[in-house]
């Protein structure tokens, strides 16, 4: 089993940077890939980022790419979202989560943090 716990959301004027950071415990990180999602009001969640168990493969949104970076410390059992260029359409709970395999659909993955909320103001 394993828990993961997100923090570093917060209120960030359009423009700013924000960075998120999940950490695990219950388990080593080290055998899972981790993904990040969001999820607007009155919206789906939707997938953001993705990396590889040992960060050697990434994947974005369309809607990030290039604004946002995701990485992970395997050694910390911790993965880290770095978002800049906030927009404010990019308000939303940002959720992590593991999964044996490497895949942008949510329904595949196998554990969620709680999700930290982000708010970006125009």
């Amino acid at each position: 089993q394993v828990q993961l716990v997100e923090s570093g959301g917060g209120l960030v004027q359009a423009g700013g940077s924000l960075r998120l950071s999940c950490a695990a415990s219950g388990r080593s990180l080290g055998s899972y890939a981790m993904g990040w999602f969001r999820q607007a009001p009155g919206k789906e969640r939707e997938f953001v980022a993705v990396v590889s168990w040992n960060g050697g493969n990434t994947y974005y949104a369309n809607s990030v790419k290039g604004r946002f970076t995701i990485s992970r410390d395997n050694a910390k059992n911790t993965v880290y979202l770095q978002m800049n260029s906030l927009k404010p359409e990019d308000t939303a709970v940002y959720y992590c989560a593991a999964n044996y395999g490497l895949s942008l659909r949510g329904s595949e993955y196998d554990y969620w943090g709680q999700g930290t909320q982000v708010t970006v103001s125009s």
